[in-house]
């Protein structure tokens, strides 16, 4: 008799914990538990973005993250160049695509001793000059063993690191295509703006 006690208290017991192992199954598999579940925030930001840069204005940090989804075009600036107007023209593009899904960002560089002036000087140059609004970032270095991560990769993806001021990198909206544009393209050219046009109308998976 206590033998068959034993077996129907091990064969409930049995039960009860079978049942218990199943609904937290279940729960786990609902979409409520789920949600703890969620893929880290910049898991779909492209690695060619993944850098915390300083914000020219204030060198407060910037992730550069908070641009995935967008065409991006980076450019290494400098004030006492000959291609330095073409801060207008980037500003101007800036204005007409940055609503279709369009960022420049500018990266102020002495690499070919043009950019002297401290930070400061550089956003008041930029501001009250040319009137600058894109993000503008603070003075980087953007060739050789010293480059910046992200002009390091961007060099890498392209094979080719900047000539000279004012070279443009566009990054298409997934991170996965980046093409090299030469200082003396224009960022208002005709064939540019048929890039930017293409990428834009890209749409991301």
């Amino acid at each position: 008799m206590i033998t068959d006690m034993m077996k129907t208290f091990t064969l409930r017991y049995f039960l009860t914990l079978s049942a218990t192992l199943l609904g937290l199954s279940l729960f786990a598999a609902s979409p409520a538990a789920a949600q703890n579940n969620k893929a880290p925030a910049d898991a779909k930001c492209p690695a060619v973005l993944q850098y915390t840069v300083e914000r020219l204005q204030d060198e407060k940090p910037q992730n550069l993250c908070q641009y995935a989804g967008q065409v991006v075009l980076v450019v290494n600036t400098a004030s006492f160049c000959g291609f330095t107007p073409q801060y207008k023209s980037l500003e101007e593009l800036y204005a007409r695509y940055k609503d279709k899904g369009l960022v420049v960002l500018g990266f102020p560089s002495n690499d070919f001793s043009q950019e002297p002036g401290n930070n400061q000087k550089i956003a008041d140059f930029c501001e009250n000059t040319y009137g600058v609004k894109f993000p503008m970032f603070s003075k980087t270095t953007v060739r050789g063993a010293d480059a910046s991560p992200l002009f390091k990769q961007l060099t890498q993806l392209t094979d080719t690191a900047p000539k000279w001021n004012f070279y443009k990198y566009l990054i298409s909206r997934d991170g996965k295509q980046v093409k090299s544009y030469n200082s003396s393209t224009d960022p208002l050219d005709p064939k540019f703006l048929a890039e930017v046009d293409k990428q834009l109308s890209a749409k991301t998976p």
